[in-house]
């Protein structure tokens, strides 16, 4: 099965470095279990929020220079927070990158705060 971009995701994506929107529109077209793009470019009261409320510990996040976005499966139509369902995607998303010839790091590797929903590239 092949799956879709929504328009609400596309419109996420709006403002994000064009060699990761290339990797997600990629993985789209080949991954296992379908997906959505939570969040693209934050603005700085975002991610002011975002840390206050500990659901991020910086606020020199990608997400506000566009080279990160935050994606989740969909499962039965809902998004999942089960880790067991961020694995095919980032086997989708790394397959995507390697593909486009794009390096990006997923939060989801990351040891003192592991974040599935997050993809970044460098920024340069």
């Amino acid at each position: 099965m092949t799956f879709q971009l929504s328009e609400k995701s596309l419109r996420r994506l709006d403002g994000v470095h064009p060699d990761l929107v290339k990797v997600v529109k990629r993985a789209i077209e080949i991954t296992p279990v379908d997906f959505v793009v939570i969040e693209g470019l934050r603005t700085k009261a975002r991610q002011a929020y975002l840390l206050d409320a500990g659901k991020s510990r910086t606020m020199n996040s990608y997400h506000l220079t566009g080279h990160a976005v935050d994606i989740a499966p969909i499962v039965d139509g809902q998004v999942s927070w089960n880790w067991k369902h961020y694995y095919p995607l980032a086997d989708a998303m790394m397959e995507a990158a390697k593909e486009l010839n794009v390096k990006i790091e997923w939060g989801g590797r990351w040891k003192t705060f592991p974040d599935g929903p997050h993809w970044q590239i460098e920024r340069s």
